[in-house]
């Protein structure tokens, strides 16, 4: 498990960002993703050559720094913050330069890896969705918001394994991954969703299902509930499955790290179901020691049976 386990000064020097205000940008990227990431932290530096990570985590610093622009605040303090933000990035993309240490990181990142910028347009794009979020009607609303805003997420992360972004193929492997992604964390997250004021299941879900949204807002322990939630994880695991293709697609230097990650959206569609209706009522969090078995190429056992 520990090959890739280098200090983090070495893991700059391998990708030449070892020196002066450049150096200090990146050790701020891994200071911010040990504090808002450590799993996935952990995970970087554990299953990724040390010559890439920094890479890497300059792409999820900067894309995580992004999305706690679009979430803190009322609508207009984020759509105020985060319009100045985006004119910062896209001014440090035209540039070449920028004030923000997560943004220069992800700037250097962003030309030694050939990342093409259509992937960072889209993501800021697709980001504004989040400041004023009204749910989805179908699920035809859903799938365009993991195509504006997930994939775009996943590019500029997992992209950063392939020099200019990768083939067409892994892009569409990524977009199997989205949705997968995606649907596991409205599940995982629906109780505090759900307190923020938001409701991320189509609403011709609860539709289908014969339930309303104060059925969830209210944590009833309904056949409608069990049946939604069980419905959405196996939607969910099915494109799962299908995303594996990603293995085949993924620079072989980061195939441990995607098949960690794929495991463990496997883990947690599993939590969900042994938890049944009741994440509408507390948030399914990922349990450390069956994080640690992942990471050690262990798989934990997986509960099969629903509970309320």
């Amino acid at each position: 498990m520990g090959a890739y386990v280098r200090t983090w000064r070495s893991c700059l020097e391998s990708a030449g960002a070892h020196q002066g205000a450049l150096r200090d940008d990146y050790m701020k990227v891994a200071r911010f993703m040990q504090r808002r990431e450590p799993a996935g932290y952990l995970a970087v530096r554990l299953l990724v050559p040390a010559s890439h990570q920094p890479h890497v985590l300059a792409g999820y610093a900067f894309a995580a720094f992004t999305d706690d622009v679009c979430d803190r605040g009322t609508v207009q303090e984020r759509t105020r913050h985060y319009d100045a933000w985006a004119e910062q990035v896209r001014t440090a993309l035209s540039t070449g330069s920028a004030s923000h240490p997560l943004l220069r990181a992800f700037l250097h990142t962003a030309a030694e890896r050939e990342l093409p910028r259509r992937w960072v347009d889209s993501y800021l794009e697709g980001a504004r969705i989040d400041l004023d979020f009204s749910g989805f009607e179908t699920e035809a609303d859903y799938q365009r918001y993991v195509e504006q805003l997930t994939w775009p997420f996943l590019m500029i992360t997992s992209g950063l394994a392939h020099l200019g972004g990768g083939s067409a193929e892994f892009a569409a492997s990524c977009r199997l991954f989205a949705d997968a992604a995606q649907r596991t964390d409205i599940l995982t997250d629906l109780s505090e969703d759900l307190r923020g004021g938001r409701l991320y299941l189509p609403l011709s879900d609860l539709e289908r299902h014969g339930i309303t949204r104060a059925d969830l807002e209210k944590g009833r322990d309904l056949p409608g509930v069990r049946a939604l939630v069980a419905a959405t994880v196996e939607a969910a695991r099915a494109t799962l499955h299908e995303a594996t293709v990603l293995l085949e697609h993924c620079a072989e230097e980061h195939r441990r790290l995607m098949r960690f990650i794929l495991d463990l959206h496997h883990q947690r569609l599993a939590s969900v179901t042994a938890r049944g209706a009741s994440v509408a009522r507390r948030p399914v969090r990922d349990r450390p020691v069956a994080c640690l078995r992942l990471l050690a190429g262990r798989p934990a056992r997986r509960p099969v049976r629903a509970a309320g």
